[in-house]
């Protein structure tokens, strides 16, 4: 009986270990049938690392380069069959967002800061949301906000 409480305590420690943190990917991890469409439209693409999101219920790669050293990063999704969904747009230091989504984010997380937030608009209808990285208490978290506000998905990186 001690055994199975052993094992079954184990059990629940080694399953609470995994996570679900976004990663970010190197060049070499991104599926091939991305990478070959990528460089047709960027074939001078530098610094090269992707992301997997999930925006408008679909599963995404969020890709970031630059095309030249010294300028200012370019965000693009791709779906994962290799077919370009959306540019993204870097809105760090704007104040798009919903109000009620500083209520939300306030109401989520207490206290927080907004590292980075890129707009994603929906290529395939109406609505818009907004890809977070929010700092609280030393720890960043991914959060997606859609356009009412509402904070669709969170986890921490």
């Amino acid at each position: 009986m001690r055994n199975n409480f052993f094992n079954l305590g184990f059990l629940v420690l080694a399953l609470s270990s995994v996570s679900a943190y976004a990663e970010i990917l190197a060049k070499d991890a991104i599926p091939p049938q991305i990478l070959e469409q990528f460089y047709k439209r960027h074939p001078n693409a530098i610094d090269v690392s992707a992301e997997k999101k999930t925006h408008f219920k679909q599963a995404l790669y969020e890709i970031t380069f630059k095309e030249e050293k010294d300028k200012e990063a370019i965000i693009e999704l791709y779906r994962s069959n290799g077919r370009f969904f959306i540019n993204g747009d870097n809105v760090t230091t704007s104040n798009m967002m919903p109000a009620i989504a500083y209520d939300n984010l306030k109401a989520a997380f207490g206290t927080y800061t907004i590292k980075d937030a890129i707009l994603v608009v929906n290529p395939n209808g109406v609505g818009e949301e907004y890809d977070l990285t929010v700092n609280v208490s030393g720890n960043d978290w991914s959060v997606i906000v859609d356009h009412t506000g509402n904070i669709t998905q969170k986890e921490r990186d």
